[in-house]
């Protein structure tokens, strides 16, 4: 557990990003295209948090507060042949019938691998494809069963040449995922689920997302707790990325989820959105999955998961506006226009 946050805030964008930064009175956040002007410190465990300008946390002489700024400053490695100093759409390809938002219309592999194409055309950059569903209250799928769904659109979106993550929490689907030539493993349990699946991974050489969740799918939304809910996951993602590093996977090739929806509270998602610069302390990328979930609905009013594509399209663009380096989402074509209009607006490209 650290006992030094700091968050950035004072976000600044395009050309005054750059004269803030040649300034010295800002820092490019995780090495992109906007900088950070100021943090919160926190030393209390996030019970009171005090504002600093860049400048005097660049001249601080203690060494936990110099390591801070170097994480959330320094320049992130390219991932998957993607650089990692914007962000990236991923698109969602559920082949299950179950799944919370989208369930049963990808179930058929050549709706899916026709609807994985759109995406790719309409800007995705990588598509994730998963074959069990992993919504609240939801059942674990037998290995040959997500195999079944998932192996004939892996095989033709990697024909194609694209980009292609797999979504799972089984070693022996990241074994053969692998072989089949994805660039990157997902596992919602960030490899805790399958004994196997840490030395899996490793043993692989793809990069890893590692999301936070508070206990299982089917029971994970029965009254989530935390202390500080930023503060807890970031802690355990901290926990995580330390113990996969250890094990032998480059720190370059960990990506981080804090996990929106995953045994959380409508207002623990809110919380984390509005903390969500704090990640990048982690060192490593950040994804964003906050694409039509429940706190939305909430927010919104609109019950019916599917129409949520504005407030989705929202949360991506707030994670974008922070930093995250991937954004994973249902709407592509909805999100790929948020971000390009905030990108001309900011004079971002």
């Amino acid at each position: 557990m650290a006992s030094l946050y700091i968050r950035p805030a004072g976000l600044v964008y395009g050309a005054d990003a750059a004269l803030a930064i040649g300034a010295g009175a800002g820092l490019p956040l995780a090495g992109g295209k906007a900088c950070w002007t100021m943090g919160f410190v926190s030393e209390d465990r996030g019970a009171s948090w005090t504002p600093r300008k860049v400048a005097a946390l660049k001249a601080s002489r203690d060494r936990d507060v110099s390591g801070w700024v170097s994480r959330l400053s320094e320049p992130r490695d390219a991932l998957a042949g993607l650089a990692m100093d914007t962000t990236h759409i991923m698109g969602i390809v559920n082949t299950t019938p179950d799944s919370f938002s989208d369930g049963g219309v990808n179930q058929d592999a050549d709706k899916a691998i026709e609807n994985a194409r759109a995406m790719a055309n309409d800007g995705a950059a990588l598509l994730d494809i998963g074959g069990e569903s992993t919504r609240p209250g939801s059942d674990p799928v037998d290995e040959a069963e997500e195999w079944r769904r998932i192996e004939p659109v892996v095989s033709a979106l990697v024909s194609d040449g694209l980009k292609v993550s797999c979504d799972t929490r089984k070693a022996a689907i990241m074994r053969k995922v692998t072989a089949g030539g994805v660039v990157m493993l997902n596992d919602v349990s960030a490899l805790t689920y399958d004994r196997d699946a840490l030395g899996t991974a490793v043993s692989s050489g793809l990069p890893v997302c590692l999301m936070h969740a508070q206990g299982d799918p089917k029971t994970m939304q029965q009254n989530p707790e935390y202390d500080n809910v930023v503060l807890d996951v970031y802690d355990w993602l901290e926990a995580r990325v330390e113990a996969v590093a250890a094990a032998g996977l480059e720190r370059e090739r960990i990506v981080a989820d804090p996990g929106i929806g995953f045994g959380k509270t409508f207002a623990h998602n809110l919380e984390i959105m509005a903390g969500l610069t704090l990640f990048h302390g982690l060192g490593v990328p950040v994804m964003l999955g906050a694409s039509r979930k429940g706190f939305i609905g909430a927010v919104t009013g609109e019950r019916i998961a599917a129409r949520r594509q504005a407030g989705s399209a929202t949360a991506a663009l707030l994670g974008a506006m922070s930093g995250a380096q991937f954004v994973r989402v249902h709407d592509v074509p909805e999100t790929r226009h948020a971000l390009s209009v905030w990108r001309a607006a900011t004079g971002q490209g």
